[in-house]
């Protein structure tokens, strides 16, 4: 028998009839069945973690100076860390399935709240930054596009942002994300294509690579530190990667497959971008790219499709969590029309209100991928295993990586507010 789903996420408990213990390892065993190969996995892994970050590493290295690059290893090293702390955790009870079950099983049910918020923020704004940096590219392909309605005129970008808001709306409505999966499932694909296509560009375009940039910028490292945690910020779909595997002992191969092939992709970016255009380098780099070459409008091409694709996907659980909320008190169909429409309209606003990508993008990496990938999952894994009750030197290392998450997520929220104002 099985527990309704709570805040947009499922637990299984298997009810018992009598003390047969036996009976219970058989079904939480059954429950923990996968059927994914290991190919299969890391495929889906390094999907998660290849997105729209790859456009911005760039300007976190240029925000940070060249050895801030340093930095981008030491997050990959302490996200691959906490991603192995998940499995741990989830290693102490076969029953967990999902993130916010790691929160619950490690903090009760205020652990899953705490843990379900991050995580519908984060895809919240995430599904919000989809939509400014769809409006920026258009604007970068069409400059000087604008209309102008009952006299009030409206700028290319504003136009372009509810231009795509309203041909992602249908994607919304749908309950079957299968084909929107398959098309969002080309993230790698997708990331090593407009690598290529940016080092084609720089190549044989007439770019070159031989901006030299500075050394170290002490001022921009909250900013570097935020992006370059943004690109690992997949640590909420571990735990359906894990639970979905055939062999699940291969689970930590799978990380370190994945986080390795996607730090080389972020850190090549990052440096390609870097010698290109130096200092000058925009929160997204296909900003900077010629429009008129082929390997340009490849390269925004491809940046403009994929996040159509996984806007729907970003902010389905968080339809799914306001739902079984609220199941119990309409009629399905109309109002999860105007839930969905309603979500999707918001982020039109913030998009609007707040048009600045790279900030919010470093917000969300300091305030909430730093929190989801790296202070959760510590913290979790010292409750649930009951290691913070004695000395040693792995509790030290977990306790010193946390009060390193909290410094960055203070410092680099507070960095990412004062530019979003500034610009305001």
């Amino acid at each position: 028998m099985e527990a309704g789903p709570r805040d947009g996420y499922s637990i299984t408990i298997p009810l018992l009839v009598d003390n047969d213990e036996k009976e219970l390892d058989k079904l939480c065993v059954k429950e923990a069945e996968g059927n994914t190969s290991f190919f299969k996995t890391c495929f889906n892994g390094l999907n998660a973690l290849s997105g729209v970050g790859i456009l911005s590493v760039p300007y976190a290295l240029s925000s940070g100076g060249w050895l801030s690059l340093l930095l981008l290893f030491i997050i990959a090293a302490v996200t691959f860390y906490t991603g192995l702390l998940i499995k741990r955790c989830m290693d102490v009870d076969p029953q967990v399935r999902s993130y916010p079950d790691i929160g619950e099983l490690a903090f009760g049910n205020k652990g899953r709240m705490v843990v379900s918020i991050f995580m519908n923020m984060e895809l919240y704004l995430v599904a919000t930054g989809f939509l400014i940096l769809e409006g920026d590219n258009l604007q970068n392909l069409w400059p000087g596009v604008g209309v102008e309605i009952a006299g009030v005129p409206i700028g290319g970008i504003q136009m372009f942002v509810v231009i795509v808001a309203l041909v992602i709306l249908p994607t919304v409505w749908l309950s079957n994300m299968n084909i929107l999966s398959f098309i969002s499932a080309s993230g790698v694909l997708a990331s090593v294509i407009i690598l290529g296509s940016i080092v084609w560009a720089g190549v044989h375009d007439g770019i070159g690579f031989e901006q030299k940039g500075t050394l170290l910028n002490w001022k921009g490292i909250p900013t570097a530190v935020s992006l370059y945690a943004f690109c690992y910020c997949a640590h909420p779909v571990f735990p359906t990667l894990y639970t979905s595997m055939e062999n699940k002992k291969q689970f930590s191969k799978v990380l370190l497959l994945c986080f390795l092939f996607c730090t080389v992709t972020y850190a090549s970016m990052a440096v390609a971008g870097f010698l290109m255009f130096g200092s000058n380098v925009q929160s997204q780099i296909t900003l900077n790219l010629p429009t008129k070459t082929f390997s340009s409008k490849v390269a925004i091409y491809t940046t403009l499709v994929n996040p159509v694709a996984k806007y729907a996907l970003m902010v389905t659980p968080i339809v799914n969590a306001i739902e079984n909320r609220f199941r119990a008190y309409y009629s399905k169909k109309p109002i999860s029309f105007l839930i969905r429409s309603t979500l999707v309209i918001s982020t039109v606003v913030v998009a609007l209100s707040i048009p600045f990508f790279g900030d919010l993008m470093s917000l969300v990496g300091a305030f909430l991928s730093v929190t989801a990938s790296i202070i959760i999952p510590c913290l979790c894994y010292l409750k649930i295993s009951g290691t913070y009750r004695r000395l040693g030197f792995e509790p030290i290392v977990i306790e010193f990586i946390v009060l390193l998450g909290i410094a960055i997520v203070i410092v680099g929220t507070y960095t990412s507010v004062l530019e979003i104002l500034g610009h305001l």
